[in-house]
């Protein structure tokens, strides 16, 4: 008992060395967090601040979307949630701008998705005046040099200049409707012989074709013989008018066997011989190529029934179709070059003779007629070319050609060509000057250049064509504009009002000012009066992206 009593003093004693050290530990644990700095926080750009909020937000580590304020499972896989770092709250010093990493647009205040490409608007370091917005009623921009340099802008001058338009064709190789003909039968009867048995046989005017077998034939052979013997039995008459009406008898009967469809020496034949026959041979109207044989032998045929089409290739038309766009730069007379599929690398020319007053709603597209010489038979009707015209545009969208100033041109064969008023030497038809059918009326050297612009320069809608101009006296600022255009002359545009001659046009960029614009809530080409469109979230500038 004694030895007991012993060993709870001895402990008894050291309990109190023992809490003076647990004591002098916990003193000296919260002297270091008072003594010691706090840690300094991480920044992400030199802009920004952070400072770490009290709350600290419970998270999954499969499920990163589950936030809550305390530990325990996750709702979805039932995993212990584990503690997030410390929520960091940015405290901006100056504002965010937000940019496309495409470089689409300048920056922007808002972020969300790009209105020219659709990514997503990442935050830049730029100035604090990278786009400076001035008064919207003003379609003006102005783009600090940073912001120029990213929208790649580039400038072209509005200019005078002779343009060329080249405008480019399809078509194919047609008969000359004006070079065919027909054998046909002038009187009833049957086709004893055929003297041509197939189709693409050429032949030459006045060869015999068939030969017909016809009773109407025989009995107006007759008359005429009948009537030169009653000639001749008058000859020894003492009245005259009887001589003369029996000679009258004898031309009348001529007149008949020529509208029959006999020759001059055919009938001479007759009269020698004395006697009718059945049987006449028919000859070629014309020389050419019999394209279709409609006909056999022994067949009996009626009074214009057609056996034979021939066709003169010498000369043949090359039928274009030109889109309505192109009009404006096609002139009756003008020439055209045109290739073929069959002989590579060879040009061929020909003239505008003909182009058609209705457009094909189908197509969209007008018939452009050339009239071309075919003497050596190269082209065939069916052939596929593909044709350009060229034309050298004045003011006014004037066509300008150097052969054809100052001369007068057929109206229905546009190479002939004289240098006063005369007929054509063809039809006869008095000659109309080259200013009548849309060419300058002076010398080209002397006509006046038309106002242009590059192609690039116009942002064109439907009904309204918008430009940007850089303003002179005010470095990096551009002016929206509506401006009325003429046609397309290849790489201009004619100006037909709303520029003067001098003023530098956006060439490259004026997409990327015109969607600055809209999203900026100003004039732009798609709007004209700068309201401000309604749109989701993500601020893009009232753009929808599904």
């Amino acid at each position: 008992m004694k030895i007991r009593i012993q060993g709870i003093a001895a402990v008894a004693a050291k309990v109190p060395v023992l809490l003076v050290i647990v004591l002098a530990f916990i003193l000296g644990y919260l002297l270091r967090g008072a003594v010691l700095p706090a840690p300094s926080l991480p920044s992400t750009d030199r802009h920004t601040q952070h400072v770490a909020t009290t709350d600290t937000a419970w998270t999954c580590s499969m499920h990163p979307q589950i936030r809550q304020p305390r530990p325990g499972p996750c709702p979805i896989c039932g995993m212990d949630l584990i503690p997030t770092e410390p929520v960091l709250e940015p405290v901006k010093s100056k504002p965010v701008k937000y940019a496309c990493s495409m470089l689409c647009l300048p920056p922007m205040d808002r972020p969300g998705k790009c209105p020219v490409c659709g990514m997503d608007m990442v935050p830049v370091d730029v100035d604090d005046s990278e786009v400076e917005e001035p008064d919207a009623a003003a379609p003006k921009l102005t783009l600090s040099p940073k912001a120029q340099m990213l929208a790649d802008i580039r400038l072209a001058p509005v200019e005078r200049k002779f343009v060329s338009a080249e405008i480019r064709m399809v078509g194919k190789v047609e008969y000359d409707e004006t070079r065919l003909g027909y054998l046909t039968a002038w009187v009833p009867g049957r086709l004893d012989r055929l003297y041509v048995d197939y189709t693409g046989i050429p032949v030459n005017k006045g060869e015999h074709m068939v030969y017909l077998y016809s009773p109407d034939l025989s009995t107006a052979q007759a008359e005429l013989l009948h009537a030169i013997e009653a000639v001749k039995d008058l000859e020894r008459s003492d009245i005259s008018r009887i001589r003369d009406t029996a000679r009258d008898d004898v031309e009348a009967a001529r007149d008949k066997l020529r509208l029959l469809g006999l020759t001059e020496d055919q009938i001479d034949q007759i009269e020698q011989r004395g006697t009718p026959s059945d049987h006449m041979t028919i000859y070629a109207p014309m020389g050419g190529i019999v394209i279709d044989k409609n006909a056999v032998e022994g067949m009996y045929v009626e009074t214009g029934t057609r056996i034979y089409t021939i066709a003169d290739l010498s000369h043949v038309w090359v039928k274009l179709d030109a889109y309505e766009s192109d009009l404006a730069w096609l002139r009756y007379g003008q020439e055209i070059e045109f290739h073929t599929e069959a002989y590579p690398g060879d040009t061929f020319t020909g003239k505008i003779a003909f182009i058609d007053p209705v457009l094909n709603t189908d197509t969209r597209t007008v018939k452009v007629r050339v009239n071309v010489e075919n003497t050596d038979g190269r082209l065939k009707p069916g052939m596929f070319v593909r044709a350009v015209a060229r034309s050298e545009v004045a003011a006014g969208g004037k066509v300008m050609d150097p052969h054809l100033a100052g001369k007068w041109i057929c109206p229905m064969h546009p190479e002939i060509v004289k240098e006063e008023a005369v007929s054509c030497d063809l039809c006869g038809m008095p000659l109309v000057t080259a200013e009548s059918l849309g060419y300058v009326s002076v010398d080209p050297s002397n006509a006046k250049a038309p106002l242009v612009i590059p192609a690039s320069a116009p942002l064109v809608t439907g009904k309204r064509a918008v430009v940007y101009v850089a303003l002179p006296d005010r470095p990096r600022t551009y002016e929206g504009r509506e401006i009325m255009l003429g046609p397309r002359a290849g790489d201009y545009y004619l100006v037909r009002r709303g520029l003067r001659e001098g003023e530098l046009v956006v060439v490259n960029g004026n997409f990327k000012i015109d969607s600055a614009m809209q999203i900026l809530a100003r004039p732009s080409m798609m709007n004209p009066r700068g309201e401000e469109a309604h749109s989701g979230a993500g601020g893009s500038g009232g753009h929808r992206h599904d």
